[in-house]
């Protein structure tokens, strides 16, 4: 397997910019992509409320931006 600058070697995935459009009470959070695209994230790495954004791989927030 080649390693590829930008993409997870692991899984092939990038982190993607998202806005936390709502949080849940388990940690999960409904969030938007630039698109528009809505999907549910994981915050447990990350303080992140409603109206943040956060960098996102593999369903995880790694980080608030």
């Amino acid at each position: 397997m080649s390693c590829d600058s930008g993409h997870c070697i692991t899984c092939g995935d990038d982190g993607v910019p998202m806005r936390v459009l709502r949080v849940r009470d388990d940690a999960l959070a409904l969030c938007e992509d630039a698109d528009g695209a809505h999907h549910t994230v994981e915050l447990a790495l990350v303080d992140a409320g409603a109206g943040d954004q956060v960098l996102v791989h593999a369903g995880v927030a790694l980080v608030t931006l």
